[in-house]
């Protein structure tokens, strides 16, 4: 029965977002860029079906994992994008494969706030103005993904299953934002579409990991936020965009991707740690949420 009810609660979440990520799509693809107001409305689209979905079927929100948790996991999802960032990023300008400007961000800053920086202070205005709304935004793609899609997959599955399903729907949701919309790097598609899928299979490994360990979506959401505030905000702005840069950095670039492979890896080689053998049940998925027996 309770099988049964898992896998209702799946399909009836997938339902309504596919019905509230409609509109965002045909906007997006129609001004064939991502503008604001459709972009935020297509990352809160996960969010809200979680959250109708827990209401329609327990009347309760509390099973999507808000707790915090521990604060070691959520600085380690915080500073996974920022410690691979720093390492492919700086390998790439180091031996020339991928141009330093620095002076690129630092102008864009000043720019916009009428005032001469340096480089370490127009990082921290960058992140000061642009990393909460980032945050913001990646929290509600991940209410959805992995407060309520991953752990419903880990009660029936274990965690490599789980999370193989998750990261299948995930990268399939952006697929039509890459093919359709602006949403790529300068690399031709036929190379960043397979390389930008490993890349987010490989963070969902991480993802799910830090998710079902510390038992909160705010790791999710940090790691999701991080890694979009400091690729597309500071390390793309401080590269400058032609040779081998498109291919080796950016989301869409072997260099992350294998960044996140590599993380992903050693998650997955912990993944006796939330996952209890033979059940397909993970713990703990909330402070909240009904253990399955």
């Amino acid at each position: 029965m309770r099988e049964s009810w898992a896998s209702n609660k799946i399909v009836l979440f997938l339902i309504i977002t596919l019905l509230l990520i409609a509109w965002p799509y045909y906007t997006l693809i129609s001004a064939g860029s991502m503008e604001l107001v459709g972009t935020l409305a297509l990352m809160w689209g996960p969010g809200i079906a979680a959250i109708l979905t827990e209401l329609i079927t327990t009347r309760s929100i509390a099973g999507l994992g808000w707790r915090l948790g521990k604060p070691r996991y959520l600085w380690t999802s915080f500073l996974i994008p920022l410690c691979i960032c720093i390492v492919v990023y700086g390998i790439c300008w180091s031996i020339g494969l991928a141009p330093f400007a620095g002076s690129q961000l630092v102008a864009g800053v000043e720019e916009a706030l009428g005032k001469h920086l340096s480089l370490p202070l127009a990082i921290l205005a960058t992140f000061v103005v642009i990393f909460p709304p980032s945050f913001l935004a990646a929290l509600g793609e991940e209410i959805g993904w992995r407060g309520l899609l991953l752990p419903e997959l880990a009660k029936r599955y274990p965690f490599t299953q789980a999370m193989l399903i998750s990261a299948g729907i995930w990268s399939l949701y952006h697929y039509p934002l890459i093919l359709f919309a602006n949403y790529h790097s300068s690399a031709p598609l036929w190379y960043g579409l397979p390389v930008v899928t490993v890349a987010l299979f490989g963070f969902s490994f991480a993802a799910a990991w830090l998710r079902l360990k510390s038992g909160t979506l705010w790791t999710a959401a940090l790691l999701h936020g991080s890694h979009n505030f400091f690729i597309q905000n500071i390390f793309d702005r401080m590269t400058l965009n032609f040779g081998l840069a498109p291919y080796l950095t950016t989301e869409f670039g072997a260099g992350v991707a294998i960044a996140y492979v590599l993380i992903g890896f050693y998650y997955w080689r912990r993944r006796g740690e939330v996952e209890v053998p033979g059940a397909g049940v993970t713990l703990p998925l909330s402070a909240n949420a009904p253990r399955a027996i």
